[in-house]
């Protein structure tokens, strides 16, 4: 008998958890993402076995009006993240198109932040962060654009959201004006976990975004 209403607790507890997990319409809370989830090419190598527990770490950067945002200011929240710098030719137009339907998406939903951090933070000062951000309609306090020191950004993008291989981190002094992007867009939960990579420069990928976005602040209204 005891071991029968184990079974059936057992049972419960996982229709629960499907409940939570899965919306009626069939779509799943995206999973968190440790360094064991990635390409190996793209995590340091410190953290290559992590496979619990993975954060996005602490930062400190200024954005196209002066402020200095840090992780704090993120944290609790939803939020996109993207590298880029603002005299991309190539796909930086294409994934900021992509970036603006995030924002119009939930534009009024404080819930949800966005940081572009620059590669390029030698011509991409504070300045011209605020021309390109004004350029792109950016909200002011939604929409980040971010500025600081090379190394910090470098780092954070290698050892945090895994979208720049340490060996081509360490080889940006030699790299002269060929920058090194990603069309990665990263979506990071409230308790700054990775929940999710899309192609910014995808039209349906965004889409995706867009709607894994409303399930993690369904999931925060939840918890």
């Amino acid at each position: 008998m005891a071991r029968v209403l184990i079974l059936l607790f057992i049972a419960c507890g996982g229709i629960l958890v499907a409940y939570y997990m899965m919306k009626p319409d069939g779509r799943h809370s995206p999973k968190v993402v440790n360094p064991v989830d990635v390409n190996p090419e793209m995590v340091d190598s410190t953290m290559q076995r992590k496979g619990y527990g993975h954060k996005i770490g602490e930062f400190s950067f200024l954005n196209q009006d002066g402020k200095t945002i840090t992780e704090a200011d993120v944290k609790g929240k939803v939020f996109v993240a993207e590298y880029f710098f603002t005299t991309c030719g190539t796909i930086c137009p294409k994934m900021n198109v992509q970036m603006q339907r995030v924002q119009k998406a939930y534009l009024n939903d404080d819930r949800l932040k966005i940081l572009s951090f620059t590669v390029d933070p030698e011509v991409d000062t504070v300045a011209q962060m605020k021309l390109y951000a004004d350029g792109h309609g950016a909200k002011k306090g939604k929409w980040h654009f971010l500025t600081g020191d090379k190394a910090k950004l470098y780092e954070l993008a290698r050892k945090s959201f895994f979208v720049l291989k340490p060996a081509e981190a360490q080889n940006l002094g030699d790299a002269g004006n060929d920058f090194i992007h990603t069309n990665n867009f990263v979506l990071v939960d409230q308790k700054l976990r990775i929940r999710g990579y899309y192609d910014g420069t995808s039209e349906k990928d965004v889409n995706h975004l867009i709607g894994d976005i409303g399930l993690l602040l369904e999931e925060n209204d939840v918890e």
